[in-house]
């Protein structure tokens, strides 16, 4: 009887084992002034970014961002968001987020 509850346990555990994640697109590009990258995994995420660094060398020297992710959640449903981050702080907007 132990036998089957042990086995049925690891069963249990082997079912839920996350699966495996593999890259399917990895780019990026980074230098002094600015970077981009882009990439994509096999269970459905994406991210993409691109950067500046502005006013380069003055005491107002800053780093914007503009960029995109998309995620698959736990309910199923897929999730996009794009972005800006800069001396404006971070404003994301997607669809399932709430507007001010």
């Amino acid at each position: 009887m132990k036998f089957f509850i042990v086995l049925g346990t690891l069963f249990a555990l082997a079912l839920a084992a996350p699966a495996e994640v593999e890259i399917i697109k990895n780019e990026s590009d980074v230098g002094p002034e600015s970077f981009n990258y882009a990439f994509e995994t096999s269970d459905g995420v994406k991210a993409a970014a691109e950067g500046q660094l502005n006013n380069i060398g003055s005491d107002n020297e800053s780093l914007a961002v503009k960029g995109s992710y998309t995620y698959v959640g736990d309910d199923g449903q897929t999730y996009s968001v794009q972005y800006t981050a800069d001396e404006n702080g971070f404003q994301p907007q997607g669809a399932h987020l709430p507007v001010a």
